[in-house]
């Protein structure tokens, strides 16, 4: 009994124990739970275990980003700083190279700066002069009368030959001409040193202009660089000449200025009117597909009828005519059955406006002078205003003046200069704008003639500021000072002054040729002049 009561609570006991109630971990199901469990918890925690490597490599490399954007930002402004010292020490260093460059074109031909330390002879107006032997007042009135008025004393006998001859062929050539097609010409006209007495170098050749004029209704319309539209530093002293109707206004439309639509019309010109053939502007000697007057056209023309004229009139004279220049259309030479020759040149010239201002076909350049921007633009010559200034100038001088004998004189030294070293960028014509300055500043008392001396010293001391300068002015553009006797063109007074020197800033080698010429020419005044002169003891 005993025994049997313990088995019974011995298994009361057990079934309480094993109770879920009581001791849930120790029910049976519990071990199989359990490991699922555990094993998800190893793979959350290995799952949190890579998220955190990879927050903290994302960290990392967020914190190495920021300082490469650091260290970057730090080398682009040290880059900057740099640049700007090495800009800066470029910029310097170009400056010095052009310095040096320019320094050497400017001596390496030219030896205008002695290597004993000397001044330049440039530097300051005058010093040219130093050391220089200028011959006095006896020598250079000596020289004068022997070699200038020796030589120039046939010029008035040659010019009245020339022109009577001239008149002559352009009344023939009048004849020849159609009046009704052809151009019309005018009486010729003498210009240059001929004509203004101070040519001395041979052969002597006559300047003539033979102004034309188109045939009716046909007119001439000018237009120069200085009447308002821009024109290229290159046209300055060029315009050019529109053949139109005499009835045309082309100035109060603007149909001629713009290009009109196709379907639009001008209600005042009609298509008619201002579309000509081509043939007939042609005719009129206008550039092709143009209205303007061609200068190659109008020399052809000019030869042509020349030809046609002197073939009508040869019977009369017992000698040859001749083109004698290729380059200079208008050149011509009279041959003598004994084998002298005269020169001239008839070139014709289109009038601008009412004036004695002249467009003229061809002109006699040097080669400095570059080539005409085209056949349509023609060169200004103001050598009827020359003239009379000179003429006008002249009466308020003392008698036997000194100034046309201060030219001839600087023209015969340069040009014996230019035989013995070549040809320079000056002319006769840049020597003449010289005298025409100073006859301007001058009083007219210094002119007299035993002041001979002192006034060539001027001349030759302005040109020589003018070199060193690379200017010298036209005498009449731009020179509010003309005198109002000659009645000159308002519109070129109030135009900005034409430099005749600016072809020596694009070429610097005829410049230094020029500079080396015109200083040879004073070393050897003296050798020069004594050599042409009879001796004075």
């Amino acid at each position: 009994m005993p025994v049997g009561i313990f088995r019974v609570c011995l298994v009361v006991i057990t079934a309480i124990v094993n109770h879920p109630r009581f001791f849930p971990k120790d029910n049976g199901t519990v071990p199989e739970n359990a490991e699922e469990i555990i094993q998800k918890m190893k793979e959350r925690e290995e799952s949190l275990r890579l998220e955190q490597l990879r927050l903290e490599q994302e960290i990392a490399d967020q914190e190495a980003t920021q300082k490469a954007l650091e260290k970057a930002a730090e080398v682009v402004e040290e880059s900057k700083e740099e640049k700007v010292r090495w800009d800066m020490w470029t910029a310097l260093s170009m400056v010095i190279f052009l310095l040096i460059e320019l320094w050497r074109q400017d001596f390496q031909d030219g030896n205008w700066q002695d290597t004993g330390g000397e001044e330049d002879d440039m530097a300051v107006l005058g010093k040219a002069f130093k050391g220089v032997a200028f011959p006095d007042k006896a020598v250079l009135a000596s020289f004068y009368e022997k070699r200038i008025l020796g030589t120039t004393g046939d010029m008035a006998r040659m010019r009245e030959m020339v022109e009577g001859f001239a008149d002559d062929l352009l009344e023939a050539l009048r004849s020849v001409c159609n009046r009704d097609a052809d151009m019309e010409v005018e009486d010729c006209m003498g210009v240059g040193s001929m004509y203004e007495n101070w040519r001395v170098r041979k052969p002597f050749v006559c300047d003539l202009i033979v102004p034309f004029a188109p045939p009716e209704p046909y007119c001439f319309r000018s237009q120069t660089w200085c009447s308002g539209d821009s024109f290229p530093p290159d046209e300055q002293g060029y315009g050019t000449i529109k053949v139109c109707r005499a009835d045309e206004d082309v100035t109060g439309c603007i149909c001629d200025k713009t290009k009109l639509g196709e379907d639009m019309l001008c209600l005042l010109h009609s298509q008619v009117n201002t579309t000509r053939p081509s043939s007939e502007m042609e005719d009129l000697l206008c550039f092709k597909n143009t209205q303007y007057l061609d200068a190659n056209q109008v020399m052809k023309w000019f030869q042509i009828a020349v030809t046609k004229a002197w073939n009508r009139i040869s019977h009369k004279y017992e000698f040859d005519l001749s083109f004698s220049l290729l380059d200079l259309p208008g050149a011509l030479k009279i041959k003598f059955r004994s084998g002298k020759s005269i020169a001239f040149n008839l070139t014709p010239v289109v009038q601008y406006e009412n004036s004695d201002v002249y467009f003229i076909s061809h002109f006699p350049r040097s080669g400095l002078a570059a080539d005409l921007p085209s056949s349509t633009h023609w060169f200004l010559t103001f050598a009827v205003y020359e003239r009379r200034f000179i003429q006008l100038i002249s009466k308020t001088l003392p008698a036997n003046a000194c100034h046309v004998s201060c030219l001839q004189i600087l023209s015969f030294l340069h040009g014996k200069q230019c035989s013995l070293t070549g040809p320079s960028g000056l002319t006769n014509y840049h020597l003449k704008t010289v005298m025409l300055h100073l006859l301007q500043v001058r009083p007219s008392q210094d002119w007299a003639p035993e002041k001979l001396e002192a006034r060539l010293q001027d001349m030759l001391k302005f040109l020589e500021k003018c070199l060193h300068e690379k200017k010298l002015y036209h005498f009449f553009i731009g020179n509010g000072k003309v005198p109002a006797e000659l009645g000159f063109p308002v519109i070129f007074q109030r135009a900005e002054p034409l430099n005749l020197f600016r072809p020596f800033v694009l070429h610097r080698d005829v410049y230094r040729k020029t500079v080396d010429t015109f200083h040879e020419m004073l070393r050897n005044t003296s050798a020069l002049i004594n050599e042409y002169t009879v001796h004075i003891p």
